[in-house]
């Protein structure tokens, strides 16, 4: 396994998660809600119920994938899991304006998905 590169911590209920220089985990395994909370916090963002169902079917995606997914698969994901309504490109760019894919992924607690510049 490749080493990555520790660029800060986040301090999360008096623990230290280290964050590569792009903001995402470098240990997976230290996502949590609380976690997702503070990463969007550093952003401006508050999470909503929108947000945590998009959260939600992303570590359910790399559950299954073992791959954060792209805009393209993330759109059909959630339109699978949500409803056509909210598996919409539009939708998810309202939720994350930036890019859905990698803001997702990284509040998510993933990796950046590969096809992301």
């Amino acid at each position: 396994m490749a080493s990555v590169e520790i660029y800060r911590y986040l301090s999360v209920n008096e623990r230290e998660i280290a964050l590569d220089p792009e903001g995402y985990l470098v240990d997976l395994d230290d996502w949590s809600p609380e976690v997702a909370q503070a990463l969007a916090a550093e952003e401006g963002r508050e999470l909503t119920d929108e947000h945590w169902e998009v959260i939600t079917v992303l570590r359910d995606f790399y559950a299954h994938f073992e791959t954060a997914p792209a805009m393209r698969p993330l759109v059909k994901a959630v339109g699978q899991a949500l409803g056509p309504d909210k598996g919409k490109s539009l939708h998810l760019l309202r939720l994350f304006p930036d890019s859905p894919a990698k803001v997702g992924a990284r509040l998510a607690g993933l990796p950046k998905p590969a096809n992301c510049l």
